[in-house]
């Protein structure tokens, strides 16, 4: 919505800088130099105002893109590297492709070392649906690699949030993609 409004009404970011900046050239004085030390304070004060707003701005924005009772998030968490180099990932809700990412090494760095990404936040409607989660990279022995995995699940009135775990399995030396939904 922030977004929306500043590209598509130059007009309205026009009048808020005129607004929030007005009062600090409506000087009386014949400009000494404590005057321009005030009008740097009350700059700095309103950038620290304009920020404030945009902030605001972008929470409403999220607020209203996804309210609470229909939201969903998917993050990714990856605990591997002996058996998996990630390359990418895949995301199907309900048959329906919803978001797709290739990695590049600095990522797939950060993630082993215990970084988690938000894949996807979106809507549903209350009730069952189905998530599907590919995942491709080199394997064991520099081969591709492929693994999907699923999960039904119940959309409650509340946010639901999943997480895709890939993991090493040391049991059989290969990588295991699962898919669980936080409490």
């Amino acid at each position: 919505m922030a977004t929306y409004l500043i590209n598509r009404c130059p007009a309205l970011l026009a009048a808020l800088f005129v607004a929030f900046t007005a009062p600090v050239f409506a000087q009386s004085d014949s400009g000494t130099e404590s005057d321009g030390a005030a009008v740097a304070e009350r700059v700095e004060d309103l950038k620290k105002k304009v920020i404030r707003l945009n902030r605001d701005l972008f929470i409403l924005e999220e607020d209203l893109l996804f309210p609470a009772n229909t939201q969903v998030a998917v993050f990714l968490s990856v605990d591997t590297g002996k058996f998996l180099k990630l390359d990418a990932v895949k995301l199907k809700v309900d048959d329906e492709i919803v978001a797709s990412h290739l990695y590049t090494e600095r990522q797939v760095t950060a993630l082993e070392r215990g970084g988690m990404q938000r894949l996807y936040v979106g809507n549903l409607k209350t009730g069952n649906h189905q998530i599907t989660a590919f995942v491709e990279g080199i394997g064991p022995d520099e081969r591709p690699y492929k693994q999907a995995a699923s999960l039904e699940f119940e959309k409650g009135t509340g946010t639901a949030a999943l997480e895709i775990r890939v993991e090493d399995r040391s049991s059989n030396y290969q990588p295991s993609v699962s898919i669980v939904e936080w409490e």
